[in-house]
């Protein structure tokens, strides 16, 4: 098991400053080489398919939010220097892990993704909302199969991550709810298009999006998402239901961590039950 303590003390910043100053202008940033050694990847793969193997029949597969209260043999990859070390650059060296996320399309149903912002979800939970998601191709994720598209600069324009939403028929998509048509522009989307091991980045206030597939090509990302320890997680409200996880450096905010040792299944019994989604 990886923890913070065993993380390099000297990182190896894999952005420039000018793809850190791409990211803050538009939102979001394509990272060109695979993130992890091949051996790595496949780890990961086989990790997720052993998950996706054992859900329950009536659990849809892009449902598999933050696997890693139940699993956590997924902080070996959560809290890889690869992975933290594409964050680093963006929100320095004091690093917590706010959450993960599986979200697999699988071929032929696979349900859209609305046009939404992931500080909706979080809303209170954080202060300032200011989280980084690195979007990990498990799949080719391509047009053909529903990859991803972002709307770029739509984090520091309009209501800024807040935007008002309108109710979605119930089972419509993966969320229950969508940014209301006037204050989107879909006509400026772009694609996100990855292979396996290959990954975005993209700041948790940007509108983004995605299509059903209906392909018969499954597509599966792993979102993996951080911020810096100075924010500060509002554990009188979260912590009945959410745990965040020191990664890197030291806690800056005075948070409370989970231990990335053990798994706290009575989290996910109480999401489950509640409807808690931290996206």
């Amino acid at each position: 098991m990886v923890t913070p303590s065993s993380t390099p003390a000297t990182a190896h910043p894999r952005l420039t400053p000018d793809q850190v100053a791409q990211f803050n202008r538009e939102g979001y940033h394509i990272f060109a080489p695979p993130v992890f050694p091949q051996a790595k990847f496949d780890g990961l793969k086989n990790c997720f398919e052993n998950i996706l193997n054992n859900l329950p029949a009536d659990v849809r597969p892009e449902s598999m939010d933050v696997p890693h209260f139940q699993h956590p043999e997924l902080f070996e990859w959560l809290f890889a220097k690869e992975v933290l070390d594409l964050v680093e650059p963006i929100i320095g060296p004091d690093i917590a892990l706010f959450s993960s996320h599986f979200i697999c399309k699988p071929r032929g149903n696979g349900k859209r993704v609305p046009w939404h912002e992931d500080s909706h979800y979080w809303k209170k939970m954080i202060t300032p909302m200011e989280v980084v998601t690195v979007w990990l191709a498990i799949d080719p994720s391509t047009t053909v199969n529903g990859c991803m598209h972002v709307i770029p600069r739509t984090h520091n324009t309009g209501k800024q991550g807040f935007s008002d939403y309108d109710d979605l028929q119930p089972g419509e998509a993966v969320f229950p709810d969508e940014i209301t048509a006037s204050q989107r522009d879909d006509s400026r989307a772009i694609p996100i298009e990855l292979q396996p091991n290959h990954c975005s980045l993209h700041d948790g206030r940007i509108i983004h999006g995605s299509a059903p597939n209906t392909s018969n090509i499954r597509r599966c990302g792993y979102t993996m998402r951080y911020m810096s320890s100075k924010v500060r997680e509002n554990h009188e409200m979260a912590g009945t239901y959410h745990n965040i996880y020191l990664a890197r450096g030291r806690d800056l905010g005075g948070n409370i961590y989970g231990d990335p040792t053990k798994a706290y299944p009575e989290l996910a019994r109480f999401r489950a039950k509640h409807g808690k989604n931290s996206h």
